[in-house]
């Protein structure tokens, strides 16, 4: 039997995904973009993440300028640049990047619900507890989060972030250390990409190099490495 998750598989493309934030800012994601032609970002208070058209383009670095301004930090992914002179790295760490496979089979999760602005305090302080990536006090509203509670208390959640044409990225995968070894993440990725097929994209991840049982939990579920890149900051002249 064809799903849709196979026709959007078969009929999606892919390259998006090598430039996802420019990709979601000019698409999905063009009512929070703020910046010009060549760079584009969030609110501050809503994600971190910076689409950047063309890297190779020689005016990049006075375009980063001008929405950044002098002596900013700014977030650089999916991307490796030569840095002018004044430049530096703030930080930078080895990530991969995960896409969907035929062997991905979703579903809902009976015991997740979705959390909105009322629960962005306590989605921020599991965060804070767990430290899954960035997330800030707007980040809700890039897209669904889904979470469990026991006894009253948020803790598990995942989520929608980037949402590149055709794609979106699960994000924001937390578990409390009491509550783990339950289940409880894999529950709540299957939950997000089950609502992400059903509008026709296909699920992507994020993770560090580093964090490989992360990433063996992902391609037990039916995730598969696309690419390895380069998440981190730089410090404007």
């Amino acid at each position: 039997m064809v799903t849709l998750a196979d026709t959007a598989s078969a009929a999606t493309d892919d390259s998006v995904l090598d430039s996802p934030a420019w990709s979601a800012l000019t698409g999905a994601h063009a009512h929070f973009a703020i910046g010009n032609d060549l760079v584009l970002r969030y609110p501050r208070d809503v994600s971190p993440f910076v689409g950047v058209k063309d890297w190779e383009d020689p005016g990049v670095w006075d375009a980063i300028l001008d929405v950044f301004g002098h002596d900013a930090v700014v977030s650089v992914s999916h991307a490796d640049p030569t840095l002018p002179e004044g430049w530096s790295w703030e930080h930078r760490i080895d990530g991969v990047q995960l896409t969907q496979t035929p062997a991905l089979r979703t579903r809902p999760d009976e015991e997740a619900v979705v959390l909105g602005a009322d629960d962005a305090p306590e989605m921020l302080a599991l965060v804070e507890r767990n430290q899954p990536g960035p997330f800030l006090p707007r980040t809700h509203e890039l897209g669904r989060y889904v979470g469990i509670r026991r006894e009253g208390r948020l803790v598990a959640m995942a989520g929608e972030r980037l949402h590149p044409d055709g794609w979106t990225e699960i994000s924001a995968v937390a578990v409390d250390a009491d509550q783990r070894r339950q289940g409880l993440a894999s529950r709540l990725v299957l939950d997000v990409a089950h609502a992400i097929q059903q509008r026709g994209d296909r699920a992507l991840l994020h993770t560090g190099a580093e964090n490989t049982g992360a990433i063996a939990a992902y391609e037990k579920l039916g995730f598969a490495l696309r690419r390895t890149l380069i998440f981190g900051a730089v410090r404007s002249l």
